[in-house]
């Protein structure tokens, strides 16, 4: 029944897609899509599933993945149907379809195939290496495998192509159109008020440095219900489209429309550690599952760039998640199954959930040191890429500059250089988006305030069914067919503005 219903599917008309080129351009995508599906299967299974000698045959099969799916992208035969298109005959959503592959074109004909392959079985390496490494906190596991990473970028950023600085090349691959001006702007503009605002509210004290929760323990199983119960409110279809998994990072994996999967994390201790990964996946798992049907396994189905998805999970983390409403709302079940939580009241959980301190871990910083963890990556990744740092010489130039930034000094790698598994993945040029996702979040939390009647009380009630469909339209259904800019024009009128993040901390925190 599953493969006549899915022929039913294939056979049926798509009425967005009209031109016959592009239904010919999207016949022949499949198969590059279908390649790019097992990969996500084989990059889930690996960081949830797979036992630790795996990674050979693992690295291997998802270096030859890649060469395929290149080879596919290179087609001539494909290639003359992308470049060949009468471009201005075509409507906005198959604009789209071309405006991304030919992007894609771009970048993988700038990679030589063995290129391609090495940066795969190098990063599927890296990434296992990473994992002991932070395990036993032993950073000379690790430091092999990023001084190649970065040798891999840096080839990246020379065959790709800049204009300015290597960095700019390898920040375009993550979010179009960005440079390494624009972020020193966008940091610019954050950095001093956000470090004078941190000093003002350490001082005032309204809110604490720390909570006795943070030290409480809980049972695994019942923080699981918790997660469950609070995933399923915010509308998370467990089990039907979608499922939560437990992995070292927490982060989400889309193979398809219908198949979109987060995970989260149990210290054991700190609930809201856990809670606010939840809530922070569920974010970017809502944004591909609200994604137009007519584009599935398409060009154009997913986000149009790292910093807009990232904007969506902080939006729920951190407008909805550490809201008040949001505590009144979560109140009743965190105390249903994590019973030391009755004897602290919804107050006591807004100030637990919002604790502001100069913390090591980007991952558990407050909102208001979180962008000042992005820029110490940022300055590093610079002198990595730019300026041919080693990775010898990175765990003292962060902690320096984590004492400079927060005036906290990591006392192991963990703590410190390994926090983060990016680096391993290879993503170099990645966490500037984290901000911008950040700072936008804020943006649509205020137009989502202003335009969507009793906000506050449809969140403190559970009733979070127009907040997503606010975010469905603004953002969710337009999937890639415009580039990040023009999305945002487009659904709010204005570019993405620092200024009402700046003003959503002032008024938070200090008023």
């Amino acid at each position: 029944m599953q493969i006549l219903l899915y022929h039913a599917f294939m056979a049926a008309p798509m009425s967005t897609f009209e031109n016959e080129s592009i239904k010919k351009i999207l016949e022949r995508y499949r198969r590059i899509w279908a390649i790019g599906h097992a990969q996500s299967v084989l990059g889930w299974d690996m960081e949830v599933n797979m036992p630790k000698q795996g990674i050979q045959e693992r690295s291997v099969a998802q270096g030859e993945l890649s060469v395929m799916s290149q080879e596919l992208m290179l087609n001539p035969e494909f290639v003359k149907l992308i470049e060949n298109i009468d471009y201005e005959s075509l409507n906005e959503t198959e604009k789209g379809v071309i405006r991304v592959l030919r992007r894609d074109l771009k970048i993988s004909r700038a990679f030589p195939p063995d290129f391609v392959r090495e940066m795969s079985e190098t990063t599927s390496r890296a990434t296992m290496a990473w994992q002991e490494a932070k395990k036993k906190d032993d950073f000379s596991i690790f430091e092999s495998h990023l001084d190649k990473i970065m040798s891999l970028a840096k080839r990246a950023a020379d065959y790709l192509g800049y204009e300015k600085q290597p960095y700019d090349a390898l920040l375009d691959l993550f979010e179009e159109g960005l440079t390494t001006d624009d972020v020193e702007r966008m940091f610019s503009e954050i950095e001093r008020p956000l470090r004078d605002a941190l000093d003002k509210i350490l001082d005032e004290g309204k809110f604490p440095k720390e909570h006795p929760l943070e030290r409480k323990s809980y049972d695994e199983s019942s923080m699981r219900e918790v997660n469950i119960e609070i995933l399923k409110a915010l509308g998370y279809p467990l089990g039907e489209r979608s499922r939560i998994d437990v992995s070292a990072h927490p982060f989400t994996t889309e193979f398809g429309l219908n198949d979109v999967r987060i995970t989260t994390r149990y210290e054991g201790y700190d609930f809201k550690m856990s809670l606010l990964s939840t809530v922070h996946e569920f974010g970017h798992a809502l944004y591909e599952l609200q994604q137009n049907p007519e584009f599935m396994m398409t060009p154009i189905i997913g986000g149009v760039s790292l910093g807009i998805h990232e904007s969506q999970s902080r939006f729920w983390e951190n407008m909805i998640g550490r809201s008040m409403p949001f505590v009144r709302f979560a109140y009743p079940i965190l105390k249903k199954h994590l019973s030391f939580v009755s004897s602290y009241t919804p107050e006591d959980l807004y100030l637990y959930l919002n604790t502001v301190r100069p913390d090591l871990i980007r991952t558990e910083a407050s909102e208001v040191t979180y962008n000042l963890h992005i820029i110490l990556r940022f300055k590093l990744e610079k002198l990595m890429v730019n300026e041919g740092v080693k990775a010898s010489e990175l765990p003292e130039l962060w902690n320096e500059e984590m004492d400079n930034m927060l005036g906290v000094r990591p006392k192991s790698y963990a703590d410190g250089i390994l926090q983060d598994i990016h680096w391993s993945h290879g993503t170099i040029g990645y966490f500037p988006t984290y901000s911008i996702g950040t700072l936008f979040a804020a943006q649509i939390g205020a137009y989502a305030e202003r335009e969507i009647d009793d906000f506050n009380t449809l969140v403190e009630s559970g009733n979070f069914q127009l907040i997503r469909e606010y975010l469905r339209e603004k953002v969710h259904k337009f999937g890639k067919i415009y580039p990040p800019k023009e999305l945002v024009k487009r659904s709010f009128g204005e570019e993405i503005e620092p200024k009402y993040f700046i003003n959503y901390i002032l008024k938070k925190y200090l008023s």
